[in-house]
């Protein structure tokens, strides 16, 4: 096994219970995908990590001891992660969740999700690709009840984004539940699903009561979950924005799954910032706005922000927001702690009065390390205006 002493800055992150090994803190570092002992510069034994490049970091810690990344390492993962989701398990009205979530769970690097009779493997760096038949194995061992598995590459080297790994094949598109509410998905087309899990407590406030009687703007859609769960919460009405034009298509098949009327349900494939400048034209106004942007985008016209222009977003849908109305804000990055996100949100507020009712962060079932704010990376605000 290599050795690796790091630096004082690291040594400090790692005591402190961070687990994900940081660039800046190994900026001469020649190793790549292999496991390695830490040592302290005084050679005290820090754990056992693995190093492998990827959009967060060059590695992760995944053990305070020395350990065999062999089949019984992870059943014994997979087994205290099924635990904790044991509830989840047993719903009727919920089929599709998080099974296993990076250092969460102890091992970053993977995440598995359950939708429905499939499991859905995502490996974000070529380490952990290399060793998948040994997690597949493992988990199937832990998880025998799943029908077939999917597999979603986050990284280029493979060569592939989306693979059918073992087992039955899933249909093209099929339904799954989520608080009794039915979302199209599919398992095999890109890095997409056709539903972000994350949001799963936000939709749920939505259905049991937030949307009942309101008409919801629900900006930057994807494929209008939100509206989905608004309008089965007894919204009066949803105007979904997306500049994607698949987005229409797929938010089609969500409602559809539903059997919901579209009469008052709109699918809008315009840019969100033309968007608010034609609703503000046209005198529109809504009682909710969501607003979940991605971290970045960029078209013909602008680029956009998370970190620097959100506070554009909410100057804007306050000149269409009923009075008394409310804003959903979400962040979905880990580089942006919530204190930041919430002077971002006051950039754009000025001087209106408003309320923050509540924040929803990540839901159970994506565990996270306490010890590291950057692990909840979703941060989601109800803000009465």
């Amino acid at each position: 096994m290599n050795k690796l002493t790091v630096g004082s800055s690291a040594e400090k992150k790692i005591k402190e219970g961070v687990r994900l090994l940081g660039s800046k803190d190994y900026p001469d570092l020649n190793k790549d995908n292999q496991l390695v002992y830490l040592y302290s510069r005084s050679n005290t034994f820090l754990g056992t990590a693995y190093l492998s490049k990827q959009n967060k970091g060059i590695g992760w810690l995944i053990a305070d001891q020395e350990i065999k990344l062999d089949r019984d390492f992870f059943e014994t993962l997979f087994q205290r992660s099924k635990g904790k989701r044991k509830n989840l398990a047993k719903s009727d009205t919920t089929t599709a969740y998080r099974l296993f979530n990076q250092e969460g769970d102890s091992f970053g690097g993977l995440s598995i999700d359950r939708y429905g009779d499939f499991a859905l493997f995502t490996w974000y760096n070529t380490f952990v690709y290399s060793i998948k038949e040994i997690i597949i194995e493992a988990f199937q061992q832990i998880y025998p009840e799943f029908v077939g598995a999917y597999e979603k590459v986050r990284f280029p080297q493979a060569g592939h984004q989306s693979a059918h790994l073992y087992g039955k094949e899933a249909p093209a598109y099929f339904d799954v539940l989520e608080n009794g509410v039915s979302y199209s998905v599919f398992l095999n087309d890109g890095l997409m699903t056709g539903i972000f899990l994350d949001q799963r407590y936000v939709r749920d406030r939505l259905v049991n009561g937030l949307a009942l009687g309101k008409r919801l703007l629900n900006l930057f859609s994807y494929t209008a979950a939100f509206s989905v769960a608004a309008a089965m919460g007894g919204a009066v009405s949803t105007t979904s924005v997306d500049l994607a034009r698949r987005s229409k298509e797929l938010s089609y098949r969500h409602f559809q799954a539903n059997q919901l009327d579209m009469s008052s349900h709109q699918l809008v494939v315009m840019d969100v910032f033309d968007y608010l400048k034609y609703a503000k034209r046209h005198d529109l106004s809504y009682e909710i706005v969501v607003i979940d942007p991605p971290s970045f985008a960029r078209n013909k016209k602008q680029t956009f922000s998370v970190l620097k222009d959100y506070h554009r977003l909410i100057h804007q849908v306050l000149d269409i927001l009923s009075p008394d109305g409310m804003i959903i804000a979400s962040a979905n990055t880990s580089n942006m702690p919530v204190s930041q996100f919430k002077k971002e949100l006051e950039k754009g507020f000025g001087s209106h009065k408003h309320t923050y009712i509540d924040l929803q962060q990540l839901p159970n079932d994506f565990a996270v390390n306490e010890k590291d704010e950057s692990s909840n990376y979703l941060k989601v605000f109800t803000i009465k205006v």
